[in-house]
């Protein structure tokens, strides 16, 4: 299978900025994955598409003020680093530019020297590993001197750094957001509880995957960067429960879908309480052994993501729903508009 497969024509001026005023005002695309039959709706609607005793799956990952600007010592060349992974001993997983200013051995002096990084290792593609001197509290002097990563394709300034996190974020180490999670709010939330849904947590820290282009002209030669993922007991015994009753479980995001599905093929399809790292690719052909439905907002043309939900929903299906997107004026990406895929 070719990646070429899975490109499609989107015009700039629908790529979204800036996330709207009110989370769940965006609009919602719903496809029934087997007939491909779509249903135009916003995203408040969605509760109208479960059934008591249904499971919602989020991811509670928190994004990281993760960009950083410095300079290099010796050169006063600027330097930006993107913390992507953290390892030991104070040393992270880092993409910089320009990468070939920063070498093995490089000092980059972030905020007046109250940080400072010295290149350990040189990787491939402007990856780096970089271990950090300060003092103090890392996680405090990066909430003062980081800023949040926003994707590329974001050209214009966040006003409110919140609106690049969930309402529920919980537990710091993401390189980007999980952003189909950023269209529902507390009351959301609790409305759907109200309705007898189950609702559970997931963490999957979201790195260097999400940064990357596809490379190889063959989809099965590719291959996806490591994430971390952790999952509850109490998570794993509600997950288990659903899925024995013949209810739905519907995943939040192509991160809370590779965790569920990660866990479910090592477990003959059923869940526990544990942790690790996933390199799981989803693509089509796949055999999903966890997830009934998935929310996802609109991909990058020929990227994993939209393999994934190819996977699920069909190519053909897909690509014509994408298709109707760009006729439509849908918005896409990080702050776009939502598709309910069932």
């Amino acid at each position: 299978m070719e990646v070429k497969d899975f490109d499609f024509y989107l015009p700039e001026e629908l790529i979204a900025q800036t996330p709207l005023k009110d989370r769940t005002s965006s609009r919602l695309m719903v496809v029934d994955s087997k007939t491909g039959e779509i249903n135009h709706r916003r995203f408040s609607d969605v509760i109208d598409f479960f059934s008591e005793g249904d499971c919602l799956v989020l991811n509670d990952t928190r994004v990281l003020p993760a960009r950083l600007y410095g300079i290099k010592e010796g050169t006063g060349a600027n330097i930006e680093c993107l913390l992507l992974k953290q390892l030991e001993n104070n040393q992270w997983e880092t993409l910089v530019k320009p990468a070939k200013r920063v070498r093995q051995g490089t000092v980059v002096s972030f905020g007046d020297g109250r940080l400072k990084g010295i290149c350990k290792e040189e990787l491939e593609h402007g990856g780096r590993i970089i271990e950090f001197q300060f003092e103090g509290i890392f996680h405090e002097i990066l909430e003062s001197l980081g800023e949040m990563p926003l994707p590329p394709y974001i050209t214009e300034q966040l006003e409110d750094q919140e609106r690049y996190q969930t309402v529920y974020a919980k537990h710091r180490g993401s390189a980007a957001a999980p952003t189909a999670g950023l269209h529902f709010t507390e009351e959301l939330l609790e409305q759907i509880a109200a309705k007898g849904v189950h609702i559970v947590y997931i963490t999957l820290h979201v790195g260097l995957g999400t940064f990357r282009p596809v490379s190889v002209d063959v989809i099965e030669e590719h291959e996806m960067h490591a994430e971390f993922y952790q999952m509850t007991a109490e998570t794993a015994a509600t997950l288990n429960k659903v899925k024995s009753s013949g209810k739905r479980i519907v995943t939040v995001g192509t991160t809370s879908t590779r965790t569920l599905e990660t866990i479910a093929h090592a477990n003959n399809g059923g869940f526990i309480e544990c942790s690790g790292w996933t390199s799981i690719f989803i693509y089509p052909g796949f055999e999903f052994k966890a997830i009934n439905g998935l929310i996802t907002n609109f991909h990058l043309p020929k990227s994993t993501l939209i393999m994934l939900v190819s996977a699920l929903c069909g190519r053909e299906n897909t690509l014509h729903a994408y298709q109707e997107a760009v006729k439509e004026r849908y918005r896409f990406f990080s702050f776009g508009d939502a598709m309910l895929i069932l």
